[in-house]
């Protein structure tokens, strides 16, 4: 399997390219603020071929560049619940946000082929299997992508700005709040193996391991049963 991420943008948010080896079909996801160059830069590192772009949540540097990524290959985009621009302004719907400039370039619009993520549910995208869970708490919509262990691949968890090496979302934006995302680190991250490598929407890869040694923010709490995977 191959992954391959990069840091985007003036809030150094993840992007990551995912495969099941180079010259396949691809899926991208989180590309944020100026992603777009190192989506196309790393696609033709890898002679990848997108298939989707899906969507932890919808803050603007995880989304900034949906529609110039997904215009330029005619892929569809894959949302979490309410759509990501819901969470970015609860209550207002996509439309007043399309081409309000943000540092140089323009805001997400809306893809003309847009599906949305359900809790539990699992996508078959470029030959690879992915599980999605509602992960609440930096935002109402958030969700997390797993992907099985393989071969002498371990487990993979692309947890969007739930959880980090050291550290979780914040839940102090609109949308946020931090007893849900405790509810979400106990249901979602703890009861997955230590081996799962957890790979971020920002800063450097870790382990469920190393965070339920280590993490504060999991401290005191007890796994809950995860709905669907």
């Amino acid at each position: 399997m191959l992954i391959a991420g990069f840091p985007a943008g003036a809030w150094g948010t993840n992007c990551y390219l995912v495969a099941p080896a180079a010259g396949e079909e691809c899926v991208i996801i989180d590309p944020g603020h100026q992603a777009a160059q190192g989506v196309e830069e790393t696609l033709k590192k890898h002679r990848l071929k997108p298939v989707a772009v899906v969507l932890t949540h919808g803050h603007i540097d995880h989304v900034a560049s949906v529609v110039p990524v997904c215009g330029a290959h005619g892929r569809p985009r894959l949302d979490p619940p309410r759509g990501p621009l819901h969470d970015e302004r609860p209550g207002e719907g996509p439309r007043p946000l399309i081409g309000m400039p943000l540092m140089g370039e323009l805001t997400v619009g809306e893809p003309d082929d847009l599906k949305e993520l359900t809790d539990g549910s699992k996508l078959t995208l470029a030959g690879l299997e992915f599980g999605v869970s509602h992960a609440p708490g930096h935002t109402k919509g958030s969700v997390t992508f797993t992907m099985p262990e393989a071969a002498d691949i371990p487990p993979v968890l692309f947890s969007g700005d739930l959880l980090f090496a050291g550290s979780v979302g914040r839940t102090d934006l609109p949308g946020g709040d931090h007893a849900e995302l405790l509810r979400s680190l106990a249901r979602v991250c703890l009861p997955l193996d230590d081996s799962t490598v957890v790979l971020s929407g920002h800063g450097p890869q870790t382990t469920i391991g190393r965070e339920r040694a280590t993490n504060p923010f999991l401290n005191g709490l007890d796994a809950a049963p995860r709905r669907g995977l």
